[in-house]
Parts: structure tokens; C-alpha cells; sequence
């Protein structure tokens, strides 16, 4: 898969991803409103969503969470951070931890759609991989399709 060329989520919506990394074909699904892709780096799984919204990003970064937290032994830790990508989308960022392992989450609204980002694996592998996942995530971007 080239890793040097913007790949299509669905909804309008790009990512670049990260060198050496795979997609998950059983777990991505591309459309026209919304899609999902999961890349794997290893054992480290980079998730992301985009669907259809209307409503804030504090309310799409909340429901996240509750996603996350609702999982049995996963919990929010540390302090959540505002990030951009290149393209301008604002969004918000924090991590997670679960049994044996740790991950990170962000969240970016535009136009009518929440672009969720969430990240695992052991400390040791994210470690190593999230420089590259961060530069990936920098990429999103937002591009609506003219009809025509």
C-alpha cells in the first residue's frame, strides 16, 4: 500500500498513513457519508472513523470518552490537549489506558461530520510508533466532493 498518497475515509475525508503501515481490510469500510479504516503499525492498532454530526466537538470528544470508558477496565487518563491537523481542522486529544494496554484518542468536527482517531497497543510499541501515527493524523483533512 503506498504511504505516500492520501487515502479516502469516506465523507470527504483523507489521511496520509503512516510508513510501514497495513490496512486491516476486515475492519475498514470506505463510503460515501461515512468510513472507517484501520491501519495496523505491528501490534498497534490506528483507527479512523468518520460519520455523519451536528453537533459540538466537546459533545463528540464526551461521547468518545464514554466509549472508551464504557469498555470493562479501560479508563481516560491524563489531560486532554487542542490539536490541528495541517489542513486546520481543530480538535481535541487525549489518551487511555486498559488492561496491558495504553492509547490514545483525538477528535475533529467539520461540516457536518466527527472524525474520530483512537490508538492502542502495549506502552513499548506505541512508543515506538506514535511519532509516525501523529504525523499521519496531521494529515487529515476535510475535502467535500463537488457534484458535477
Amino acid at each position: 500500500m503506498p504511504t505516500d498518497r492520501p487515502y479516502k475515509i469516506g465523507g470527504g475525508v483523507t489521511v496520509v498513513p503512516p510508513p510501514g503501515s497495513r490496512i486491516d481490510v476486515t475492519e475498514t469500510r470506505p463510503a460515501d457519508d461515512s468510513g472507517t479504516v484501520l491501519f495496523r503499525l505491528g501490534p498497534v492498532r490506528y483507527l479512523v472513523s468518520v460519520q455523519p454530526y451536528d453537533g459540538t466537538l466537546p459533545a463528540a470528544v464526551a461521547r468518545l470518552r464514554q466509549r472508551i470508558t464504557g469498555t470493562s477496565g479501560y479508563q481516560v487518563t491524563g489531560t486532554e490537549l487542542t490539536v490541528a491537523t495541517a489542513s486546520g481542522l481543530a480538535g481535541i486529544q487525549g489518551g487511555y489506558s486498559g488492561p496491558g494496554r495504553g492509547g490514545r484518542y483525538a477528535v475533529f468536527v467539520a461540516d457536518g461530520r466527527t472524525i474520530e482517531v483512537t490508538v492502542c497497543g502495549d506502552d513499548l510499541d506505541l512508543g515506538r510508533t506514535l511519532p509516525a501515527i501523529d504525523a499521519s493524523t496531521g494529515t487529515l483533512r476535510y475535502a467535500p466532493e463537488r457534484a458535477g
